[in-house]
């Protein structure tokens, strides 16, 4: 039995007497120099409770309270005939010599005596006790521990490592051993470790090079675990304190202040690795130290572990070289890092710390998954752990937790955003506003998250913030304006936000031009709606004139040179839209809305072969895209005919189905814990969709065999059955997905009415119901198609319906007023049709129902109706120039 356990069972011993009112003395042998002592077989409670008070405070770290023991055990003589106490003075001079002295040991700066008068006193004692050599092996081991330390931080690493290579390991890894024991084993392994790294090697001993920088990587993996062994039994001690005294038991829990010493071992294995482009191996290591069981005194660690995993999970990790967290690193990292295996299995540890079990524990799936898990938890630390205070005194911590949280939220953004996660982004965010006051950086990561996540009327308050901490930045009122405009349609606060800017003139800088441009944006959306023709030509002249000076400020900005072409277009002046249009193209000529105007331009020209060759290139440039797929549709049909447009609405569906998964939609994958409704992509490898999208075919079968109402009957249950397959899947995603399914339904449909197949009409308006049974246009389609079947009552009641959700649709409105006259209710139609005249200005649709309302009561302002109807089909485009996003 050894010599401290011997001490541990006489001390568990007088403590069960003390509990029986005994007044104990105890018999035992404690070390060599007891042997000596005249009083070897007999200790007074005095010296167990004083020797037990500086192992707690020497596991403690509590410096500051053992000069007063130290007193106590000099006056009771205890250790007079050896250096105990000149030893335990001289640790408290050097760690508190350490303790205000950590920046010169983060940057590896030497202290000096000269500078330094408690290392000097420090290192006085211990040369002292080591020359005397009056210590046992335990407390002899200790003193060579604190020379070596005292060796480092003068730079004379050498020294210190030969310091290291004498102390006997074996003393500190032996069982039943003190807490502070393990710390004192970390430390020694960490300055061996550093002391290596610091020692120069000439360049031709790449072995010897090798070799070292093997034997220190050694030293910090031993370091890392004796070390978090070491916080795991101080934790134990705390909890469950030796003496069950009431005094004992109301002690506060102490928070260990980890030295300069401990935070190296913890950290320096991982950080060795990373540095040394071993990414794998640095990254099980981090997930290794992750799984050791929590302590009090090591979350600081965990957290800043948890965000360097995450950072090189996100920085260096893809996903198909991703591998499980409770697995190995692949064979083919490890090669390529020069390893046949991990580190930590080459260089087995002497004090393994607890590990959490992996039994029925959650894993991760993919690289991001643990990625954001793991800056979840570290944003839940961080932000519970900010500084909120405004007091001068406490400004250097609240900077330090602010630059903490400010990291890991950056990199919450780069996992979250390519997740498409903005809502959860946006929440974490908000959390962090407790402790932002007045930081502009997590202002504005809120702000643009919000604008990401379709929170529009948050990142218009958020930006307005921003704007009021730097009002000299014009980038913050754009931000809020583009919202404004694209999200809420707030087109008077747009032009307000705007106008700010394009007020600070050359202060604007480059964005003078943007802000112009974002001032015409918002006077054209405005004529767009405005109801009474002299507001809308009023706002159609602002915005010619502040688009055109855009462009003359900036004429290298293809956006403004599209966006004045498009407003000529608007407007009717085709031909001045060209010029404009054609310098938007010479700068970008792979633009999409500038090949789709210039579509519509050919188009308003009647030059359809030519626009459609237009949009031919445009489709080679963004294939799929459905805003060119239906302007291609509306060419077909003028140009061939209905069913030629027919084919290329079936090739629309078949896009859809296979980038929008909707089979997926009741087949979520549960396993993953971040959520992602967005998943729209198609899952790769084959699979039987659940929801068959084709066009109907109600025609004759050419062989004969089936008769066409027997055709009929059984497509139309077909198609029953999959409206209910559609309708019963559960909605995934953004809304334009269904809205865009939504309008290639009714436009085959509206093609298939063209072409005189009313079922098939029918059967397409009802798949379109199905996806959205309240819409406007859905209404719509079904009142013409009443209409052509002669129901006109119910064609008159859908028409109704349509315009009660729309008030102001232009083919609703048209179809109404012609309805109306062709029911002989000549006055009103010419009411609804002097409506849509009113609000549609330019639609020679409109002119012309309003034409024939006025024709049948005789009217002389008929054939001026008719003229104006002619003159503005001569420069209508084959599909109307708005449906071009105005949006910054």
């Amino acid at each position: 039995m050894s010599t401290f356990q011997r001490e541990n069972d006489a001390a568990k011993s007088l403590f069960r007497r003390l509990e029986s009112a005994v007044t104990p003395t105890v018999s035992g042998e404690y070390s060599h120099q007891r042997d000596r002592a005249p009083m070897a077989s007999r200790l007074s409670f005095t010296h167990l409770r004083l020797e037990a008070e500086l192992e707690r405070y020497r596991a403690e770290c509590q410096w500051d309270k053992m000069p007063m023991v130290i007193d106590q055990m000099k006056a009771a003589r205890f250790h007079e005939d050896d250096d105990y106490g000149t030893l335990l003075m001289a640790e408290v001079l050097l760690e508190e010599c350490l303790q205000d002295n950590m920046d010169m040991l983060q940057t590896s700066t030497p202290l000096t005596e000269k500078t330094h008068p408690r290392l000097s006193r420090a290192k006085g004692h211990l040369n002292t006790i080591l020359g005397r050599g009056l210590l046992t092996p335990r407390y002899l081991n200790e003193a060579l521990l604190l020379m070596a330390k005292v060796h480092y931080v003068q730079g004379r690493y050498r020294d210190a490592q030969g310091m290291c290579a004498r102390v006997g390991l074996e003393e500190l890894t032996r069982d039943e051993q003190p807490t502070y024991h393990l710390r004192l084993l970390a430390e020694a392994f960490v300055i061996k470790g550093l002391s290596l790294d610091h020692q120069t090697v000439s360049s031709v001993s790449r072995v010897r090079l090798s070799e070292r920088e093997e034997e220190s990587l050694s030293c910090y993996l031993q370091a890392c675990d004796a070390s978090l062994s070491y916080l795991q039994e101080l934790d134990k001690t705390v909890a469950a304190p030796h003496t069950k005294t009431a005094k004992a038991s109301l002690l506060p829990p102490v928070d260990v202040d980890l030295g300069y010493f401990l935070q190296a071992s913890l950290q320096s294995a991982y950080l060795c690795l990373l540095q040394r482009g071993h990414l794998a191996q640095g990254a099980h290591q981090l997930r290794r130290v992750l799984r050791v069981v929590e302590a009090r005194g090591s979350q600081s660690f965990r957290k800043s572990a948890a965000r360097k995993l995450a950072e090189v999970l996100l920085s260096a990790v893809s996903e198909d070289s991703y591998w499980p967290p409770l697995g190995p690193p692949p064979s083919s990292w490890l090669h390529r890092e020069g390893a046949a295996v991990s580190k930590d299995a080459t260089y087995p540890t002497v004090k393994p710390p607890q590990r959490y079990s992996t039994d029925c524990c959650f894993c991760p799936q993919d690289v991001l998954e643990e990625a954001v898990l793991l800056l979840l938890i570290t944003e839940s630390m961080a932000s519970g752990e900010a500084v909120i205070s405004r007091l001068p005194d406490q400004a250097e911590a609240r900077e330090a937790s602010l630059q903490d949280a400010n990291s890991v939220y950056d990199l919450l953004t780069i996992g979250m955003a390519r997740r498409g996660q903005y809502g959860m982004l946006s929440e974490c965010l908000e959390r962090a506003m407790k402790f932002s006051f007045n930081e502009f950086h997590l202002w504005h990561q809120l702000g643009l998250s919000l604008m990401a996540a379709g929170k529009g009327v948050g990142a218009v308050s958020v930006f307005k913030e921003c704007a009021r901490m730097r009002p000299e930045d014009p980038s913050l009122p754009l931000l809020a304006a583009k919202v404004c405009i694209g999200q809420l349609h707030w087109f008077e606060e747009a032009e307000a936000l705007s106008q700010s800017v394009a007020s600070m003139g050359e202060e604007a800088g480059e964005l003078l031009p943007r802000a112009f441009l974002s001032l015409g944006l918002c006077y054209s959306l405005q004529a767009s709606d405005a109801t009474l023709k002299a507001d809308r030509d009023e706002f159609h002249i602002k915005a010619l004139r502040v688009l055109s000076k855009a462009h003359s400020l900036d004429p290298q900005d293809a956006q403004i040179a599209m966006y004045l072409a498009l407003q000529l277009a608007l407007v009717r002046q085709v031909s001045a839209a060209i010029e404009p249009l054609q310098a938007a193209l010479n700068l970008r000529g792979d633009d999409l809305h500038s090949l789709h105007l210039l579509t519509l331009l050919l188009s308003a020209q009647k030059q359809h072969r030519h626009a459609l060759d237009t949009l031919g290139l445009a489709l080679s440039q963004h294939p799929g895209n459905f805003n060119l797929l239906f302007t291609k549709v509306k060419l077909e049909e003028a140009l061939f005919g209905p069913a030629a447009a027919l084919q290329t609405c079936e090739e629309m569906l078949q896009q859809w189905l296979s980038r929008y998964d909707v089979s997926r939609s009741s087949e979520t994958d549960d396993s993953s814990s971040i959520l992602m409704p967005e998943r729209t992509e198609v899952s790769p490898g084959p699979r039987k969709p659940s929801i068959h999208l084709t066009l109907p075919n109600f025609q004759d079968a050419s062989t004969g065999s089936l008769s066409p109402s027997s055709v009929a009957v059984s497509r139309l249950e077909s198609a029953l059955s999959e409206v209910s397959d559609l309708s019963s899947v559960r909605r995934q995603g953004p809304t334009y997905i269904w809205t865009t399914l939504e309008r290639i339904w009714l436009q085959a449909g509206e093609l298939f009415m063209g072409d005189g197949r009313l079922k098939e009409a029918q059967f397409c308006i009802a798949e379109a119901s199905s996806v959205s049974p309240n819409s406007y246009s859905v209404l719509l389609q079904r009142g013409r198609l009443a209409e052509l079947r002669g129901q006109l009552d119910d064609a008159k009641g859908l028409y109704d319906e349509a315009l009660a959700i729309h008030p102001t649709e232009e083919c609703t409105l048209v179809q109404m007023g012609r309805l109306l006259v062709k029911t002989e209710r000549t006055h009103l139609g010419e009411k609804v049709l002097r409506d849509a005249v009113q609000v549609h200005s330019t639609s020679h649709e409109a002119w012309s129902g309003l034409g024939e309302a006025l024709q049948s009561r005789g009217s002389s302002q008929a054939p001026d109706c008719f003229l104006t109807a002619l003159e503005l089909e001569a420069s209508c485009p084959i599909r109307p120039f708005n449906i071009i996003p105005r949006e910054l």
